[in-house]
């Protein structure tokens, strides 16, 4: 399977797992008080995990991603994308809250999906050319 297609699939499986933890999990289902934190910041972790995933499978004209400085230039790029997005949520206009945590579990999902997209990267470009 090419890495797009699983870049795809990991893609949609994440989207479908964020949406399920805002959209029915966060306001229909009793969550503990010690886990509120967690629920809150997954979102944004998963969101984070899967650039790399979308940058190969929606943008590749933009990031190659053949190499490891090409998948580096992707994952700084949605990083600072993903920062100043929650800078602008300073803004009273846009309705929503800035958290420094927000900005914490982005950076620890871009760190874990760079290295998982890494690994991966690796392993189908040794199994392609032995």
């Amino acid at each position: 399977m090419s890495l797009r297609v699983i870049s795809k699939w990991t893609v949609i499986i994440g989207t479908l797992l964020i949406w399920t933890v805002k959209f029915i999990i966060r306001p229909f289902v009793h969550i503990p008080h010690s886990l509120k934190t967690l629920f809150g910041l997954a979102p944004n972790l998963i969101g984070s995990f899967l650039l790399p995933f979308g940058a190969c499978w929606l943008f590749t004209w933009m990031f190659g991603m053949r190499t490891m400085k090409e998948l580096k230039i992707a994952c700084w790029f949605g990083l600072v994308l993903v920062v100043i997005n929650e800078y602008l949520q300073l803004i009273p206009f846009f309705g929503r809250t800035f958290d420094y945590l927000d900005i914490l579990s982005s950076f620890i999902g871009v760190f874990l999906g760079y290295i998982t997209y890494a690994r991966l990267m690796l392993k189908l470009e040794y199994r392609t050319y032995p």
